[in-house]
């Protein structure tokens, strides 16, 4: 009897992970995301036959803010990024820097939300029911206000201290994704990490509260990395001062155990809210 054939093991590629396949896919323009203050595109990302859909905002589409003079809206969506990652939370959809069709730009995983998922709500009366917590009341029009509340969602708090870290000023209702997994994800990190304190957000419902365990712990984390390879990462993104602005507003909240309250040097919520 002969001996049997020597078959070759198959050469197999892995699947790339998500940061790969957006950093290093071949990413094709589909169309245009109209509701974007910035140039922002609605693409696929596509490698080693995985493909998967993506928003890519080049920094030639960028319009100049005159409060965030330096470095670009792309390189802080991605500086947000890293910090999501280094909580562990994960609350931004994976994100990365890379050369595109119009150039440089930031190109994030799309998400899909799960349209029944209740985050927001305007409800009448002086006092949140039971499961959320107020934020103010907004004019509904003909005269009448109606309590803006949001949901008191884990997941929202721990979305809450992530913003207080990175001075989100612009935390609008439609930045906040649900999946239909149960996972939240936040996006638009363009206006972050100012030296200047910008905070502003719908979600208050925490203001002046002790801080939760695990986002102490959180915190102390952070705070190592930053002086570790998350602060190298970030230093290539943002500036220097920016990154000291970040350690220093996670010792103020490490000092201080609480969430922070509004300043009352900058408007709070931000317009439109949604």
């Amino acid at each position: 009897m002969s001996a049997p054939e020597r078959i070759p093991p198959r050469s197999v590629t892995p699947a790339p992970n998500p940061a790969e396949l957006l950093a290093h896919g071949e990413l094709t323009v589909r169309g245009r995301i109209r509701e974007a203050s910035n140039a922002a595109l609605f693409c696929t990302v596509a490698l080693d036959g995985r493909q998967a859909s993506c928003v890519y905002k080049p920094v030639a589409g960028e319009r100049p803010l005159w409060d965030f003079p330096d470095g670009t809206l792309a390189g802080r969506e991605v500086a947000a990024y890293e910090v999501s990652e280094a909580t562990g939370w994960g609350l931004v959809p994976p994100t990365v820097l890379r050369e595109g069709p119009y150039g440089e730009g930031m190109c994030q995983l799309w998400i899909d939300v799960h349209p029944e998922a209740e985050l927001l709500a305007l409800v009448d009366g002086e006092e949140p029911e039971p499961g959320w917590k107020a934020i103010g009341f907004a004019d509904v029009g003909e005269g009448r206000t109606a309590l803006l509340v949001h949901a008191d969602d884990a997941r929202l708090r721990r979305l809450a201290v992530l913003d207080a870290v990175i001075n989100n000023a612009d935390r609008k209702g439609g930045h906040l994704l649900p999946t239909a997994d149960g996972r939240l994800y936040g996006i638009d990190h363009g206006v972050t990490f100012n030296v200047d304190g910008k905070l502003r957000t719908l979600l208050w419902g925490w203001a002046g509260e002790p801080l939760p365990e695990e986002a102490v712990g959180v915190l102390k984390g952070l705070r190592d990395a930053l002086d570790g390879p998350l602060g190298a990462r970030l230093a290539t993104l943002i500036t220097t001062a920016e990154v000291d602005a970040t350690r220093a507003r996670v010792d103020a909240l490490l000092t201080s155990g609480r969430h922070p309250e509004p300043s009352g040097e900058w408007p709070a919520i931000p317009w439109p809210p949604v």
